[in-house]
């Protein structure tokens, strides 16, 4: 019976201590909780101009995935270099990376050489590796048109337009061209001729 009463009083003391750890102890907890959360709530309704702050930071956030979407726009003076015969060159180029498009105006030694830029064009592909190992290849650029040429006693003349892959501009990927083994460029030769001319001044350009 001693030993009886000594449990019941034992398991009456823990039931006790329960019943104030709910009532008491979790409820005066719960209750600094909120005095905390609305003392932060007041101190950050009362900070000036929280709107523009808070749209600051999200731009700020969202800064590096914009940065990982624009092309790497350095890479195309080495694509020019690598493309270009070494008896053609570029009075002007205008690129759109939105469009993925480009056009070409220029001048080289002949007609033949025009025609087999065009061709190098036509037939680069690329191989491109991701940041997990991946590799893609595919053709670097489609619709290839020599949309305009002339030929006088000096040179001919020319525009090519085109579209390219974006993949080839895009700043997550390595990407390597392959050119077809059909004229020297550039890059192939222990000293370049310059790429860029100023564009000639006859009506014919």
């Amino acid at each position: 019976m001693a030993f009886s009463v000594l449990l019941s009083a034992i398991a009456l003391v823990i039931f006790v201590s329960l019943l104030l750890l709910v009532n008491v102890a979790q409820k005066k907890s719960l209750s600094d909780l909120d005095k905390d959360i609305k003392s932060a709530s007041s101190k950050l309704t009362g900070t000036k101009d929280l709107n523009q702050i808070l749209t600051v930071q999200n731009q700020l956030n969202s800064l590096p995935a914009l940065n990982a979407q624009k092309p790497a726009t350095a890479r195309l003076f080495d694509y020019v270099k690598e493309l270009t015969p070494t008896n053609a060159f570029i009075n002007k180029l205008d690129i759109d990376y939105t469009q993925n498009t480009a056009i070409l105006t220029g001048t080289a030694d002949a007609i033949d050489t025009v025609n087999t830029f065009v061709d190098t064009l036509k037939f680069t592909s690329y191989t491109a590796q991701d940041t997990s190992g991946n590799k893609t290849t595919a053709k670097a650029f489609s619709d290839v048109v020599l949309s305009a040429f002339n030929r006088d006693s000096k040179e001919a003349t020319y525009t090519i337009t085109l579209s390219f892959d974006p993949i080839i501009f895009n700043t997550t990927d390595t990407v390597k061209l392959t050119v077809p083994d059909i004229i020297s460029t550039r890059s192939a030769i222990d000293q370049p001729k310059p790429l860029f001319q100023a564009a000639p001044s006859g009506s014919n350009q």
